[in-house]
């Protein structure tokens, strides 16, 4: 059984990160094996629509920050955002097996720097900026932080890279405001992969 690989990426308020989650889906070898991408800003739900997929789809979950902690994939510190600059490269070189087995979701907050040819579709999911706003609010965000992710997210920044760095036509958003909305994201994704398995499985 064909098992699709998943980056959850969110551009973070380091890169100018917009308050959306992008999916974009693999193709490895002669099999096509499909990942997606969720990007989007921290509190746009990433990391709980991940693990829930995980959950519900037996794929394998990682999170990037995690992964990079764990692995040092660093390339210095961001004194103004409080935060370690990921090295991309690094990053890319890790994940590469993985994602050639496929079955992955991979949790980060950006997703231009992952090779074009991992993905198939890419979902944006939007988070409205008063929604936002609280959930970085309560997660204890400097001024200056909150300000650039909430602008982001106004001017669709990610929405924007994702329409750059992928074909049009692969790149669709989804509302991630309420419980409902995760609920609902979550079963859109489950059906497409059904259906992706399915139509590649012959």
């Amino acid at each position: 059984m064909l098992l699709p690989n998943i980056l959850l990426t969110g551009q973070g308020a380091r890169r100018g990160g917009a308050g959306r989650t992008v999916i974009c889906l693999l193709a490895r070898s002669c099999k096509v094996v499909p990942a997606w991408s969720l990007a989007g800003t921290p509190g746009v739900g990433k990391t709980t629509l991940g693990k829930e997929l995980a959950s519900r789809s037996g794929l394998k979950y990682i999170n990037v920050g995690d992964l990079a902690r764990e692995g040092q994939l660093y390339d210095g510190y961001d004194e103004e955002y409080d935060c370690p600059i990921l090295d991309e490269d690094r990053v890319v070189d890790e994940l590469e097996n993985q994602m050639s087995e496929g079955g992955v979701i991979v949790d980060y907050h950006g997703c231009d720097f992952f090779p074009e040819r991992w993905f198939h579709i890419v979902f944006v999911l939007k988070t409205d900026n008063s929604i936002l706003y609280k959930r970085l609010e309560t997660r204890g965000y400097n001024e200056k932080k909150l300000k650039d992710n909430i602008q982001c997210e106004i001017f669709q920044v990610l929405y924007e890279e994702a329409l750059a760095s992928y074909k049009e036509e692969i790149v669709h958003q989804l509302s991630s405001n309420k419980p409902e909305d995760l609920e609902d994201n979550i079963n859109q994704i489950l059906k497409w992969i059904e259906q992706w398995i399915k139509d590649h499985s012959s």
